[in-house]
């Protein structure tokens, strides 16, 4: 057995305990009264005992003495007074606390929702960028603002808990403290005015705090802690192979529709990958043998937004037979589990349109399947029948202009064919229908063509009478099989669009990567980036990046004609610097006009993107924000690797000219050494009483000193100019 270590995994655990961003601490309990906010002040007082520079951004001590009396010795943030609807509201300020940079920082309440206006959506965010900034951070939760415990919650209280904090947040904290004490002493300390106040503990004791709603609210805390725990223990076996045991790589496949249970079956997903520590994926599968409208696409949009914030991996399939579609890919992607919620059609509905499940269970072979519960909440709307696809007047015109000239062209071969014949170019007649204007124009198509055969052909002739019973099977037949053909050639046309779609979508991708290989410029791959963004996205968009004095700024743009609000180019430096999409339609900075997306390439942040798609709500579906990904990440890295390139060049060039100057410099040196010798011998020659005396060599030697004199004289001149030129 080999117990070696998996390099990948220590080399990801050294860059976590080297990394710069901060260390998460959640006091964690089943409700509020536990003391969580007095556990967090007490260790708090035992950090700065230790030296620690300790911050208080925001406590909220409920006018509890003993709670209150912990934060004397403690410095303070001023809390941050916002307008809203001329109603002051005082929240957090980030910005202060960011600017003062303590080594810890105690921010209560995690699940908060700050006041419209300020940076962040919710105050979890808040805490994201000061853990990002490097600061430590203490902070509280209860267990029913988890997200993936909410429905739970909301089942056993009866009460919907609308401030949750995501998972994937949560399962980032480095530590979670369990704050927990019996609910006999919680309802004691309730009654003694210690958790709320006056009334509104009597409200309390009245509805959420019952004995039996804190009996399982505290089981629920212990298991969501329990599987932290066990998540962390997991890690560390796996990085010191301790044990295998746990199986690495396991993932499980959830399937969605629109219906709105799909929010419940996603979250109790989410705890079975927890449980199992399985990577998961959420999956829905457009069939192409129906039309879905406007309000079912932007709910599985929304569904599948929600699933990527409770950290599984989203994916959009296309394919006519749905279970044949969700096993093909299961098996694609190596995942052994299928969750589905429980079926919700009635059953005299899946007498004509058969079971989905009964499909999958009969293909999934080695795949296991997998039915949890998804009622519907009682504050959903149920689902309204919507049809299938568009009544169109235009349709029917056509409908009836080519019956009418399938009817002439009828009329004019009636002699020549059997009525069977006839048949044929009304059926010839309802494909294209079918094929132009959808299954709807050809259904009415056909009732045209039975009506215009029966009025024309069928004797008594400009009636319709029949008399003979056989035409009743004829007329029968005919409306079955041009019903067959119109559903084939609908089917077969959605098809077709669906294909054309994608290949159109594979042309973008190949002609972005085609045209950033065609230059080597930082400019010139963002202008590609902008071009290409208008053509697939019509949307105006810019590109910001660092200029020349390090400060982000407008690089190239294309606004039509939109100008730029001032908060415009703090929400892309934002971005920028914390790595992070922000902006419309996004938790963060969310009243900026654009969308912002950051162009991380492997190892730098090259720019910011924005883009400005008006009041289109569909901009970002999860389909257009994966394509958008795939657009910035390929300009990225290009970018990226053009810098590089061009600093390589430039390292090449300078190591050539340094090689050249010394190369000369030796060779001059040479020179000047043997010069110097020839000088040295000659002077020491003409010092010999012999050789003075001799008039010839006398001469010959002061003229050869003075040939090597004029050489030294020459290099000395040419030298600089040569240097000049390298550095050149």
């Amino acid at each position: 057995m080999n117990n070696r270590p998996d390099p990948d995994k220590i080399l990801k655990q050294v860059q976590t305990e080297e990394s710069p961003r901060g260390k998460l601490k959640i006091f964690f309990g089943a409700t509020a009264g536990v003391g969580k906010t007095y556990t967090m002040l007490e260790e708090a007082r035992r950090r700065k005992k230790d030296g620690v520079d300790v911050l208080i951004g925001v406590v909220e001590t409920h006018k509890r003495s003993e709670t209150e009396a912990l934060l004397e010795g403690l410095e303070v943030i001023p809390l941050k007074t916002t307008l809203y609807k001329n109603i002051e509201i005082k929240e957090f300020d980030l910005e202060a606390a960011l600017k003062i940079h303590p080594a810890l920082i105690l921010v209560d309440e995690l699940a908060h929702t700050n006041a419209p206006g300020s940076r962040h959506a919710k105050r979890w965010q808040d805490v994201d960028e000061l853990l990002e900034a490097g600061i430590d951070v203490y902070t509280t939760l209860n267990v029913q603002h988890c997200e993936s415990m909410n429905d739970v919650v909301a089942q056993i209280t009866r009460i919907l808990v609308r401030e949750t904090v995501p998972d994937a947040f949560l399962e980032k904290a480095d530590e979670m403290e369990l704050v927990d004490i019996p609910p006999e002493e919680l309802l004691k300390r309730l009654k003694e005015g210690k958790v709320y106040l006056g009334e509104q503990a009597e409200l309390a004791s009245q509805n959420f705090f019952r004995l039996g709603n804190l009996i399982a609210l505290r089981q629920l805390a212990l298991k969501y802690t329990t599987r932290s725990v066990d998540t962390k223990l997991r890690e560390y076996k796996d990085t010191h192979t301790i044990s295998t045991v746990w199986k690495v790589g396991e993932r499980f496949l959830v399937c969605i529709t629109p219906n709105p249970r799909a929010t419940k079956i996603i979250r109790a997903a989410k705890q079975i990958a927890a449980d199992l520590g399985a990577q998961w994926t959420v999956a829905y599968v457009e069939a192409s043998s129906t039309i879905e409208n406007v309000a079912s696409k932007e709910r599985v949009n929304e569904m599948l937004r929600f699933a990527e914030k409770m950290g599984a991996q989203t994916a959009t399939l296309t394919g006519d037979d749905i279970a044949e579609t969700i096993i093909a890919y299961a098996r694609s992607k190596n995942i052994s589990k299928i969750v589905m919620g429980k079926p919700g059609r009635p059953r005299l509905r899946e007498l004509f349109y058969g079971s989905l499940i009964d499909r999958l269970a009969r293909k999934c072979g080695e795949i296991d399947l997998y039915l949890i519960s998804g009622e519907v909440e009682e504050e959903l709307p149920r689902m309204q029948y919507i049809p299938m696809e568009k009544f169109s007047w235009k349709g029917i015109f056509w409908a009836f202009i080519i019956v009418a000239i399938c009817t002439a062209i009828n009329k004019i071969l009636f002699s020549y064919l059997a009525l069977a014949n006839l048949i044929m170019v009304y059926l010839l007649g309802i494909t294209w229908l079918a094929f132009c204007y959808g299954r709807r124009t050809a259904i009415a198509g056909t009732l045209f063509s039975v009506a215009f055969f029966d009025f024309f052909f069928v004797p008594p002739f400009y009636t319709f009478a029949m008399m003979d019973p056989g035409h009743y099977v004829t007329f029968g037949v005919m409306l079955i099989v041009s019903f067959i053909i119109g559903s084939l050639t609908g089917r077969l046309r959605r098809q077709t669009a669906a294909m054309r779609r994608r290949e159109e979508r594979t042309q973008v991708l190949y002609a972005l990567s085609r045209d950033l290989a065609k230059s080597s410029r930082p400019e010139e791959l963002f202008q590609i980036l902008l071009a290409h963004i208008q053509d697939f996205f019509k949307y105006p968009a810019v590109i910001f990046a660092e200029n020349v004095d390090k400060k982000l700024d407008i690089l190239t743009a294309v606004l039509n004609g939109r100008e730029l609000a001032d908060r415009e180019k703090e929400t892309a430096n934002w971005t920028y610097q914390h790595r992070q999409a922000a902006g419309k339609s996004t938790d963060t900075l969310s009243g900026s006009q654009g969308f912002y997306m950051p162009l991380i390439g492997a190892q730098e942040v090259v720019g910011t993107l924005g883009i400005y798609p008006g009041d289109n709500q569909d901009f970002l579906s999860p389909e257009n924000y994966h394509i958008l990904e795939i657009f910035v990440k390929q300009t990225a890295s290009a970018v990226e690797g053009a810098v590089l390139a061009a600093a390589n060049i430039k390292a090449e060039a300078e190591l050539e000219t340094t090689r050249l100057r010394n190369m000369i410099l030796d060779t001059s040196a040479y020179d000047f050494k043997k010069s110097l010798v020839t000088i040295s011998r000659c002077a020491s020659d003409l010092s010999n009483p012999e050789i003075s005396a001799n008039v010839e060599k006398k001469n010959n030697l002061i003229k050869e000193i003075q040939t090597e004199t004029k050489q030294l004289n020459d290099l000395i001149d040419e030298l600089p100019k040569i240097i000049d030129e390298l550095k050149g």
